[in-house]
Formats: C-alpha cells, structure tokens, sequence
C-alpha cells in the first residue's frame, strides 16, 4: 500500500490502537472560528452517533442522511460530515470511514474500477413485492406518484411487521454485501441479487430502508456531493491530528485532501495514510500513481483568436491541434502493465487491444520505464492513417470484449502531454518540459503522434494553423501556456489557463456548444403528434447535486431522430418532478435524468424562467440558451459530466466581455 513503508492495510487496522479515554483531555481546541474547532463539540452532543465498541450501524449514517436532506446550506453539511468523520476517526474506525465515503458518495469503490449495481427499476420493485408481501402494480403506482424508489420502500417497510428481531447492518458489512451483489454474475445472477437485497432489507428499518434502496438504484441525491466529502474529511483530519494545548491551525486542510484526491482518487488509499500522517505531510503518501486515473485537467471555449491574444497578454503560450477523438489516458506501471482511461476515469483498456499490442510497443523507448501519458484516439482510414475521420466513426466501435482481430474501425493515438515519468509527478512542470520529455521518451510511428503544435503570438500565423487543423479533419485548437507557474497540469480542473477555439466557435450563427441533460419533454402538435416534440433541459451542479433547467429544445431533429428519442424515452417518463431537479415550469413529462445531449447556441440570455446558475450573474434570474439547436446524443457522458452552470456562467461573461468592454472580466472568478 502506498505511503506504509511495506506495512499492508490490515496490518495497520490490526495494530492501531484505540484509547478508552473520549473526554475533553483527549482534544484541547482553541477557540477559534473554524470548522475543526466545532468538531469537538458535535461529536460529543451526538454520542449516540458512534458506538466505539462495534462496527458503526448503518442506521447513525442514515440519520446523519436524513439530516443532510433537511438542509441546503454547504457550510451545515460541511460540519455534520466533519463531526461523524471526526469521531470514527478518534474511533480509529478506518474501514468505517471508507465505507462512509463511499455510500455517500452512492459507490462501491474508486470509480476507475467500475464497480456498479446494475440493478434496474423491475429488480427493485421484485425484491420489495417478495418482502413486503405487497404487489408490483401497487408498488409501481406509489412510484409514480413519488417518483422515488426509496421513499416507496421506507412506507412499504413500515407497514411490515417484524416478527423476529435481525442483526442490524453495519456500514462495513453493507458496503460488503453491496459489492456481493454488484458482482452477481451466471444465469443465476439475477436471482441472487434478489435474494441478497431481500435480506438486507428484512434487516432495515423503515429509515434504512429509504436509504438501502436509492442506493441500489443507484443516486442517494441528498444534495451531498464529493467536494464537501473531501473538505470534511480535511476539517475532521486536522482536527484529529491537532496536539492538545496548541494554536496550530491549518488554513485550508479541505484543499490538502481535494489536492490529493485528484491526484490519488481511491479513499482506501487515502485514510489509512490520513489517520496515520498528520494532514501536512499527506501529500508525500498520497500521490499519483500508474494503474490509478486522475481525472482529466479541462479547457474553457473561447469565441475568436483575438480573445485568446487578450487572455495570454503578455503569457508564453502554445498553440495544439484539438483532435476529434476520444479522450484518453494511458498508463504504463514498473510492472509492465498497460491501461488506458477515459476522462472519466473508465478502463478502456479491453476497448482497444490493438492500441496495446500493436501501437505502444513501437513508440515506448526503453528510457520509459513507468508513465502516465494524456492523448486523443483517433479514427482513421484504414488505407491511409494519415487521413482522420470523425467521432461519430470512432462512436460505432465496439465497447467491450474487443480483439485485435475483430477491429473495424482503425485508430491512431495522438499524445499531447506526460503527466508522469519514471516514479515522478510531472503536474507542477511547465507543460514546455513535460513536451520535452515526451519527444525525449517516446517516439512516433505511423499511428501514434504528437499532437501538432505552434509556438507563435502571431494573429495571421494563428489564423493559418487553425484553418490547417480544420482542413485535417480536426475540431479547432487547443491554446495553453507553456511555462511558468500557470503552465502546470492541474487535474480535474476546468482552467482559463487552456482555452480551445473550435470550428463551431467561430460560426456566424453563433457558436458554443454545451452538454445538457434532458429531463423532461413535451408531446408533438401536428405532424409531430403522437410522440415527443420538443425536450427540457438542465446543467449538472456537483455543489449541491441538482440539475438545474436551462432551456426547451425543439430544433435541429430529424423526423427519424424524434422517433427514435420517443421510443428510447417513453420507459423513462415519471409522475413527480424528482426534488433534485430545480424548474419553475413543468413540461408535459418528466423524465428521468439518464441522456445527456450536446446543443449548440446562438448565444446566452438571462432568464427569470430558467433557474440554470441563479446567483452567479444575477440574484434573482438563472442563465438560458437562445435560439438552442440539438448536435448530437452525448453516449460518452453522464449527467454528472454535463456542463455546469459554472461553465454557463463563464460563457455568458464572455459574451458580455464582447458587447461589454468595460466588464471585468475576471469579476467573481
């Protein structure tokens, strides 16, 4: 394990030890405004919380859930998750504390593993008629009006009675039999699932079961997102760690654990070390590591050259051509293994074999002995690899299962950046050494490049790259800074630091494209009657996990295209709007948030309608499209990879930087 000097995870649960001793001896705290100096105090009026003697129940998270679901303040949730992470952690209960991350967060592991229910609405509905005693039909109306599946359990549960008393579910114990049922495979998996969920269930209470069951569905949707689960554990750490009788305080400890989580993303590796280390040193445990994905660092769009030369006035930059491919990232570990991830951290390592058996052994020098490499995949012609096809080609290829020999659709790999070297990080390295090191430790072939690059300030030589890159079959450009501090790779993060400029972009009828999820829809007037006409559509907030209205969707569709969207939507229509979508007005339908769909707009508006990014630009009024236009069904991504209203927000600014001159543009940046 990393960061243990050999010891192994169990070893390290194994030995620590755990003071009886709870009073206020333990942990003097001054009596500072901080969140860390409230902990203390939380943990010690909800004793009832964490048994220290047991395995935490299942039941104190669900409380703690429920808790959450009342409120929408950030800085209430940040304090309940630092005081529940805090005492498991004077519990020195490490195993809980994963488990607790992770059901909070509604997984089973890192998401690089994939590991997922599976478990659709009809499974659900099964294994609930079988306890309960109730019928399908019944359950599925109390759905519809609902339009939540855990609710529906919790009064089902309730209206059950317990003959005889059950072993209550602990966190580690759920999270286990969780996973059990994720991995169910053979012809008696379903069977298996049923009877797994079954028992769990026999042992909740109604509480528990409200929470089991959206679980198993998938989405806890409690307003609890990963950004306060890390910040928390960064409050609850420092204060863990903080010697009594002292004033030593960290500024930021949140911003300590994010850093390493983008870096590490696996809580399983990370709170042995931050029980272990004190919160400073964490860092030097915890770091990036071959075999393991970070998420990707991300652009923001630009409208015209002119803009990226005001942006970079005065900065050292380079110009990239943007490929039309799939973003990928590609890791090479001591041990000689070969994986490839997408930006969200998907394995797509069995998606192309020919990428590893056919184009990496040729380009690796021997110098390489581990890295981390940031690429494009391409679909190229077979009989010309120089020639390269759109996205929509590389779409059709198969996802799963994939051998060299089967391949259809041929690819080239295009890297643009090394992310990491031989047992070094490369992400504080000026992206013109980390190019260095590229040409140094790699080589190209007929199907694995460089992404072609420019290094010049010139408007007119700008100009002539970019119309080059379109002639080529690719989307625009890329533009970064190249050295200096703000040239570093910063994972996970949208940064102005890369703007690129696409094809699209640059188009008289305007130009930005944004990634939207479609939660409702409403039914067709004329030759459109009978099926779907026009869509609702929302932007994914990760602060508070709700899906907020943008705008109504009713061109660029094909007769053929709206048919098919009836049909592959119609199964997903519910009666409630769910309580984590937020819009003022109602569609004929909602749906359930699963598609995500790329529109294109003529530009931004301010809306009293659309609640998308309310209090960003204006108080009182959220962001919409004009003049929306459907691109493309987005199959690569999920809501929660949808656009943000962050990125709404910036795009508006944008626009209002054009018609605005004496904005400023960096304002509440």
């Amino acid at each position: 394990m990393i960061g243990m000097d050999g010891k192994s995870i169990k070893d390290f649960f194994s030995k620590r030890t755990v003071s009886k001793k709870t009073g206020d001896d333990d942990l003097k705290m001054d009596t500072s405004n901080t969140t860390a100096d409230i902990v203390e105090q939380q943990v010690q009026s909800r004793q009832e919380i964490i048994d220290t003697k047991q395995e935490t129940p299942f039941l104190s998270l669900c409380e703690l859930f429920d808790r959450i679901e009342g409120t929408t303040k950030r800085l209430e949730i940040t304090e309940m998750l630092t005081g529940f992470f805090h005492g498991l952690m004077r519990a020195g209960n490490a195993k809980d504390l994963v488990a607790t991350c992770l059901l909070s967060l509604s997984r089973l592991g890192p998401e690089y593993e994939g590991l997922e229910m599976g478990l659709g609405e009809a499974l659900l509905l099964k294994a609930l008629a079988n306890s309960t005693g109730r019928t399908i039909p019944s359950l599925k109306t109390d759905l519809e009006a609902q339009g939540d599946i855990g609710m529906v359990a919790e009064g089902s549960r309730a209206q059950q009675r317990t003959m005889f008393p059950t072993r209550p579910l602990t966190l580690t114990g759920l999270l286990k039999s969780l996973r059990d049922v994720a991995k169910a495979s053979g012809q008696s998996a379903t069977g298996q699932r049923v009877a797994k969920v079954q028992g769990l269930l026999a042992a909740c209470s109604p509480k528990e079961a409200r929470f089991l069951f959206r679980l198993l569905a998938g989405k806890l949707r409690i307003g609890l997102a990963e950004q306060s689960v890390l910040i928390a554990l960064g409050e609850a750490a420092h204060a863990y760690h903080r010697l009594p009788n002292t004033q030593q305080n960290i500024i930021n400890p949140g911003e300590i654990v994010k850093s390493v989580f983008h870096t590490l993303p696996n809580y399983e590796l990370i709170i042995p070390n931050l029980l272990a280390h004190r919160l400073e040193d964490l860092p030097s445990y915890c770091h990036m590591t071959p075999g393991v994905p970070v998420k990707p660092m991300l652009a923001f769009p630009t409208k015209s050259m002119t803009e990226v030369l005001d942006r970079f006035d005065g900065v050292p930059f380079t110009c990239e051509y943007k490929y039309d491919g799939e973003r990928a990232q590609i890791h090479y570990t001591p041990d000689r293994q070969f994986f490839i991830f997408s930006r969200n951290m998907e394995n797509m390592t069995g998606k192309y074999p020919d990428i590893l058996q056919m184009i990496l052994p040729e380009c690796v020098l021997g110098t390489a002995e581990s890295f981390v490499l940031d690429c494009e995949v391409v679909a190229v012609d077979p009989n010309d690899h120089s020639k390269l096809l759109p996205f929509q080609i590389l779409s059709t290829r198969k996802r799963k299962d994939v051998s060299v020999e089967s391949v259809q659709v041929q690819v080239a790999v295009f890297a643009f950046d090394l992310i990491y070297l031989n047992g070094r990080q490369l992400l504080k390295t000026p992206l013109q050494d980390r190019r260095a090191l590229m040409y140094k430790h790699f080589k190209e072939t007929d199907r694995f490049k460089f992404a072609k690059h420019l290094d010049s300030d010139s408007l007119d030589e700008m100009q002539v790259f970019l119309d080059e890159a379109i002639k080529g079959g690719c989307e625009g450009l890329m533009v970064k800074v190249s050295s200096g501090e703000e040239s570093s790779y910063e994972p996970s993060r949208r940064s102005r630091n890369w703007l690129k400029v696409k094809k699209d972009y640059l188009e008289s009828a305007g130009g930005d494209t944004l990634d939207l999820v479609v939660i409702g829809a409403y039914w067709g007037r004329g030759k459109r009657t009978g099926g779907f006409g026009g869509f609702l559509l929302g932007c994914y907030d990760g602060d508070t996990e709700d899906i907020q209205a943008v705008c109504k969707l009713g061109t660029g569709f094909s007769e053929e295209q709206l048919d098919t969207f009836t049909q592959e939507l119609k199964p997903d229509i519910i009666n409630t709007k769910p309580t984590y979508v937020k819009a003022s007005n109602a569609p004929d339908v909602w749906l359930m948030p699963k598609q995500v769909w790329e529109v294109k707009a003529a530009d931004f508006s301010l809306s009293p309608v659309y609640p998308a990014g309310q209090g960003l630009i204006d108080k009182d009024r959220g962001i919409s499209l004009r003049f929306p236009r459907f691109i493309r069904k987005r199959e690569d991504k999920t809501p929660e990879t949808s656009s943000s209203p962050e990125l709404l927000s910036e795009l508006y600014r944008q626009q209002a930087s054009v018609t605005k001159p004496n904005l400023d543009y960096d304002e509440d940046y």
